[in-house]
């Protein structure tokens, strides 16, 4: 098996240019995924059927010089595998038909079997892995117990997620119960995931930084801990590195360090230099470039990617990305600059 320099670095070991693969690179800014979803006809029907899912994580790669495929699939499929019915409306987002709006609603919720309630996932993993070849290693994922939560009570996307912290507030120990709930899930499905083949995971903690700084360390970092205390506790997942990203969460960097992952993905709302300073070796580290950055010319990308590749500095532990996902409105030629200029600048 290859030793590919996207691993490497998460191991924080010498590589012969930085690494590089964007979040949700698979995805709407690409014409032959967009030619796809019309295909298969709804985003779930694309995500729940493995060909489908398999062909339109490796589109990105055709096109591109990227170092990690990462899984096409969506955060909220463990709720949705818990009965609270995904959907998604044109123009919303995603939607819950059983948003959970009492005590009892969540007290009657399990831990879903990856095996068999989320079998197209894992089905995914699988064909994905067999149709790369080792040309890259395969990144799975899932989202986080606290983002998880929020979209569950809210029953969809939110500004605020007041219903969410509402519930923290007023009833905490409901909401511990809904958070380990959810954190033994994301540590099954991740589990699964590996037995399937992915060769790095990832959390999603989309919503960690809607917490209060008080907030955050009890009801979002407590549980991406234990995620990781389980996968590294587990003889089958402990090499498998763990990167968490936390978006918004920047000033509890130390902590998310201290949690046990291999890497922290981190918003473009922070240098790398300093971000670095202050985990030290602890982790390696990805991202960072503002998304909206790929909008510009290919000069002033170029020169952001040095920016930001200077910015991190001399030494192994760095995985070029985006510090949020790439939006649908980016023409895919820039993607092809930023991509060739990271390998570029990025040498060794």
């Amino acid at each position: 098996m290859t030793d590919h320099r996207f691993l490497r670095a998460l191991r924080r070991e010498p590589v012969d240019t930085t690494p590089v693969w964007i979040m949700r690179q698979a995805g709407r800014y690409l014409p032959e995924y967009r030619a796809t979803r019309e295909r298969a006809g709804s985003f779930l029907a694309l995500a729940k059927t493995p060909e489908l899912a398999c062909e339109v994580t490796l589109q990105p790669l055709d096109r591109f010089a990227l170092d990690a495929a990462i899984l096409f699939s969506d955060i909220l499929t463990i709720p949705d595998a818990m009965g609270l019915g995904l959907h998604f409306i044109e123009g919303e987002g995603p939607k819950f038909h059983h948003p959970l709006r009492s005590a009892a609603a969540i007290r009657k919720l399990g831990v879903p079997d990856p095996e068999a309630d989320l079998r197209y996932v894992t089905d995914a993993v699988r064909l994905i892995r067999r149709e790369l070849a080792d040309r890259v290693p395969l990144i799975g994922f899932s989202g986080s117990p606290w983002t998880l939560a929020c979209y569950m009570i809210e029953g969809g996307g939110s500004s605020n997620f007041s219903r969410a912290k509402a519930l923290m507030l007023d009833d905490p120990a409901t909401m511990h119960h809904l958070l380990d709930i959810n954190a033994r899930a994301v540590t099954a499905y991740l589990t699964a995931q590996a037995a399937a083949g992915a060769q790095t995971l990832m959390v999603f903690d989309s919503w960690g930084g809607m917490l209060s700084a008080q907030s955050f360390p009890e009801f979002s970092q407590r549980y991406l801990a234990s995620i990781a205390s389980e996968l590294k506790s587990n003889a089958a997942t402990r090499d498998i590195p763990l990167i968490l990203f936390s978006k918004g969460a920047n000033v509890h960097l130390e902590g998310l360090a201290d949690s046990g992952c291999d890497a922290l993905a981190v918003d473009w709302t922070i240098s790398l230099s300093e971000a670095r300073r202050r985990v030290g070796d602890r982790v390696a580290l990805q991202g960072n470039l503002d998304p909206a950055t790929l909008a510009a010319n290919p000069d002033a990308i170029r020169e952001q990617v040095r920016i930001t590749l200077d910015s991190f500095g001399e030494g192994p532990g760095h995985v070029f990305n985006l510090g949020h996902g790439i939006t649908p409105d980016i023409d895919p030629d820039h993607v092809a600059v930023l991509v060739d200029a990271v390998h570029e600048f990025g040498r060794t």
